[in-house]
């Protein structure tokens, strides 16, 4: 396998597994709050604002996983920066 081909099946499935969980978190969070969208009999608000929440958590969870995939590992071999000069006048 290429690395194109392994970077865009990495992506594909954190994008996959970010949004279920957000979907997931923002199914509990609805239920929690009220907002029981799959034992309700009519599309009331409630429904309506427990389908949103779901929506949310998936967009925000897709999102934070694609923020933990770029994510840059801290480069250890980088040489620490300088100290900048101290600017005490009148001192020798």
């Amino acid at each position: 396998m290429d690395t194109k081909f392994k970077n865009a099946l990495a992506e594909g499935l954190v994008d996959a597994l970010g949004f279920v969980a957000g979907a997931l978190f923002g199914g509990l969070a609805a239920r929690a709050l009220g907002f029981d969208f799959l034992n309700d009999a009519s599309w009331g608000t409630a429904s309506i604002a427990g389908i949103l929440l779901v929506g949310l958590g998936a967009g925000l969870g897709k999102t934070a996983a694609r923020k933990l995939l770029r994510r840059t590992p801290p480069d250890s071999a980088a040489p620490p920066r300088p100290a900048p000069p101290s600017s005490k006048k009148g001192r020798r």
